[in-house]
């Protein structure tokens, strides 16, 4: 049996998305059916519809979800109908060699659902990141559902993806420790959510830099404390002056330019760490003296969905969530319908939008 549903997709490359009805089968071994509740609006989805990511059109796009569980496949037993789940792009399988040396957050062999959602021609559809969750259900593999307690799926939803990217540089992949400095290049959702995690670790403090005032006075609310304008000041200048002209202990380069990495790298103290969590394009190139690398020490980091383990660590940030300790609601800016995808696209490349969350 399918279930035909609307869906916004991406039919061809720069292309305007459109809301179609599509055809999403019953879970076979190992799948889980699940009504999405909501999903974020990422970057990423517009990386595919610009073709930034492949070109195996036409997309399904959506990935950053939470909502409920309709039906699983055999086989399946961590969740079942009625649980309340966070989608993860990361399903690990337990059984390549990151997942045997005890890393599964480095997964070499993520799951996907293996049944193919389709156009009502039969024409078969990429999700986005194995996960397609621009409608009103999707079907996923069963270990891409993270079951947590029920909260408010617009805020919950935003760990499946930036959210968890950002709050992971700092927790996981840096990983901050207590009293440290910490700077934070690029305050979007991403950079907002580095911050939250700093602060979350006990950093001492927390620089923000961004060439829009209105991102620095919102990351103050995520816990920055002295912000930068990296339009009007040299942002390594500006970081070394404030950390007692050493350089942070951590810098995360939440842009992923060259030229933002080449400033995280000189604003990092002697043996501090820089990490990587915003996406370079493929085509970006970067140069650094060798001898300073070697000089500096420390350690230059790569964060790939903030190191997570979903099973790790979406319930225990839903945990932090209810008890007020962080803010998940904070990165909702606003809640649109399925038809109002574009237009959020235009509102990301403006700055106006941390997030908008389209809700079913």
């Amino acid at each position: 049996m399918s279930h035909e549903v609307r869906a916004v997709l991406a039919r061809s490359k720069g292309a305007p998305v459109s809301v179609e009805t599509i055809l999403v089968p019953d879970p076979g071994p190992g799948e889980a059916l699940v009504r999405v509740q909501a999903c974020g609006v990422c970057h990423t989805d517009l990386h595919y519809r610009e073709g930034a990511i492949g070109d195996d059109f036409p997309y399904l796009l959506g990935h950053e979800a939470a909502g409920v569980v309709e039906a699983v496949g055999e086989g399946v037993t961590d969740v079942g109908p009625g649980d309340f789940v966070i989608l993860n792009w990361r399903a690990v399988c337990g059984h390549c060699r990151a997942c045997r040396r005890g890393q599964p957050w480095y997964c070499f062999d993520t799951h996907n659902a293996r049944q193919k959602m389709t156009l009502q021609d039969g024409t078969e559809l990429a999700p986005a990141l194995g996960i397609g969750a621009f409608a009103e259900k999707t079907l996923v593999a069963a270990g891409q559902c993270t079951k947590v307690p029920q909260v408010r799926p617009e805020a919950a939803g935003l760990l499946g993806c930036g959210l968890m990217a950002g709050l992971g540089a700092a927790l996981n992949t840096a990983p901050v420790s207590r009293g440290q400095s910490v700077a934070v290049i690029g305050c979007g959702g991403v950079g907002d959510a580095a911050i939250a995690g700093a602060r979350l670790a006990g950093a001492g403090r927390i620089i923000a830099v961004d060439i829009d005032d209105r991102k620095l006075a919102l990351a103050e609310t995520f816990g920055a404390t002295h912000t930068v304008n990296s339009r009007d000041t040299d942002p390594v200048t500006a970081i070394r002056e404030l950390t007692g002209g050493h350089g942070a202990d951590v810098v995360i380069d939440a842009v992923g330019r060259p030229e933002t990495y080449q400033q995280a790298f000189h604003a990092r103290d002697l043996a501090g760490t820089v990490v990587l969590v915003g996406v370079p394009a493929p085509d970006m190139k970067l140069e650094l003296p060798l001898l300073d690398v070697f000089g500096r020490g420390g350690a230059l980091k790569s964060s790939w969905y903030g190191d997570c383990l979903p099973s790790r660590d979406f319930p225990m940030l839903v945990d932090l969530y209810r008890q007020g300790r962080l803010d998940l609601d904070a990165f909702v800016t606003e809640t649109i319908a399925l038809d109002e995808v574009e237009k959020a696209f235009e509102k990301m490349h403006s700055g106006e939008v941390l997030r908008s969350v389209v809700v079913f």
